[in-house]
């Protein structure tokens, strides 16, 4: 159950990119105008919410006469696996782009199994 928002501002959905390797999965989320002091990362029971805040650019003695795109703040959820070690999660940012890092449990791991002449 979600609480209200207490700032006017639009929210978008960042994009993201999601690669999976045998150790681990890499989300990359792209937040322009977000950095280390604006993110907001949760992590409650099999959901992670990163949230990001923008503070709109202002000039002094300017007034905004067009704008081609919106500023916002952004949000987005993500449902993990249970094949996921919460405890070892690794988030930064760098330029607007997010960057997590999910390893995976060693039990869900792809191993390599030695056979043996019997």
């Amino acid at each position: 159950e979600e609480g209200e928002r207490t700032r006017e501002c639009p929210v978008y959905i960042p994009r993201a990119d999601i690669f999976e390797s045998e150790n681990q999965v890499t989300v990359i989320a792209d937040m322009p105008g977000v950095d280390e002091n604006s993110l907001d990362i949760t992590l409650e029971k099999n959901t992670l919410t990163i949230r990001g805040f923008v503070e709109p650019e202002t000039f002094e003695n300017y007034t905004l006469s067009y704008a081609e795109y919106g500023v916002g703040d952004y949000e987005r959820s993500f449902v993990l696996s249970n094949e996921i070690d919460r405890n070892k999660i690794e988030a930064s940012v760098k330029n607007g782009v997010l960057r997590l890092v999910l390893p995976k449990m060693e039990e869900a791991q792809t191993r390599k199994i030695k056979v043996k002449a019997s």
